[in-house]
């Protein structure tokens, strides 16, 4: 998400200057590669780059091939087969072994729908959006349809008139079960010459609720951002719950949980951080915040803690679903000091909102990454 920001942003700067530029997207993935699709990378016409679409060795071919793009105005589909071990011959250095197909678009900036004015719409708020994109490895040498619709909000934008008619109401129907609770999709359509719609969900970025802002939650904040984060910051301590000592906080709030609560808002990309170390300010936010079902609330403290929290909560005829609770907060990395905790803390978010167990990848069997659902 942070990337996808980066891009837009350059993109900006592009139209200020009047510059020339193309899009490059990893479409599809067959085997081993560093980034899966919808992975981007912006390039201007003096060589400029913002994003990546690999660990750094595709960026230079991909470069050139981007530039003649942009002059040609003409779409590109390229083929980095790793596969063979003679890597080398690519001039590359790959050091992969897969196959990565990567669509690179011109981007016409008088063009309301093009590729990065359909990004920037998927990212104007918080709902869940569905980015489509279509190509085809069949006719690889030829142009490409490429990115060309969006749907937000049960809403359609782009442009369809590319986009065979009798294939228009298919792609709809899978974008919009994607939209509500899908992921991403790449399906194969054989009875259209084998042309291959990349359906890209795309989330909004994780927001964490974090009550508290003593010394310690600082390291957090920090790594929260460098991750694209939207951090809020919650505290009943004016002299705490500053820009000067939070300034990448998207949003402070002063006051007790009965003043700041109702100004909160929060989705299913949601995860609060309870780290006041004040242990009645915290029943109160969690007696307000446990109805929401968020699907991670981490309490710093030991177990004991946790377990008290939750009692007197029982106690006030509050039933509280322990499944989403973590406490103590955290992974089990034998992090000392804020920087290590924070560090702790933030896997363990990322491990519970990606669903995985958060074991050694040595140990996994297959490959680092899940498959792209191929249809």
């Amino acid at each position: 998400m942070k990337e996808f920001q980066q891009i837009i942003q350059a993109y900006k700067i592009c139209q200020e200057n009047d510059q020339k530029a193309a899009l490059a997207t990893v479409v599809k993935v067959d085997g081993s590669a560093y980034r899966r699709p919808g992975a981007r990378m912006l390039v201007t016409e003096d060589g400029m780059l913002t994003g990546a679409i690999s660990g750094g060795c595709l960026e230079g071919d991909a470069l050139r091939k981007a530039q003649s793009v942009i002059f040609q105005q003409k779409s590109m589909l390229v083929t980095y087969d790793t596969t063979d071990e003679d890597d080398q011959k690519f001039g590359i250095g790959l050091g992969c072994n897969g196959i990565i197909q990567v669509l690179i678009e011109p981007i016409d900036a008088s063009n309301p729908d093009n590729p990065l004015e359909l990004l920037k719409k998927a990212l104007l708020n918080r709902d869940r959006a569905v980015l489509l994109t279509f190509f085809s490895l069949k006719r690889s040498k030829e142009q490409q349809i490429g990115t060309k619709l969006l749907l937000k909000s049960a809403k359609w934008s782009g442009d369809e008139s590319p986009i065979p008619s009798i294939l228009l109401e298919e792609v709809k129907r899978i974008a919009g079960q994607i939209e509500v609770e899908g992921n991403n999709l790449i399906k194969t359509y054989t009875e259209q010459d084998e042309l291959v719609v990349f359906y890209e969900l795309i989330k909004s970025a994780t927001r964490v609720l974090l009550f508290g802002a003593g010394n310690d939650t600082q390291p957090l904040a920090k790594m929260a951002e460098l991750l694209g984060w939207e951090l809020w910051l919650i505290d009943g301590r004016k002299s705490y719950a500053t820009e000067g000592r939070f300034p990448s906080a998207f949003k402070i709030l002063t006051g007790t949980p009965e003043e700041t609560i109702d100004q909160v808002a929060w989705d299913l990309n949601t995860v609060a951080l309870l780290m006041t170390h004040n242990f009645e300010y915290e029943v109160q936010v969690l007696k307000r915040i446990q109805a929401w079902e968020l699907p991670y609330v981490g309490i710093l403290g030991p177990k004991k803690k946790t377990f008290k929290l939750l009692e007197r909560l029982q106690q006030e005829g509050i039933q509280v679903d322990d499944r989403n609770i973590f406490g103590p907060v955290g992974l089990d990395i034998g992090a000392e000091g804020s920087e290590e905790i924070a560090l702790s803390i933030l896997s363990e978010i990322k491990m519970v909102l990606a669903k995985k167990p958060g074991s050694n990848l040595r140990s996994k069997e297959g490959p680092i990454h899940e498959e792209n659902v191929h249809g």
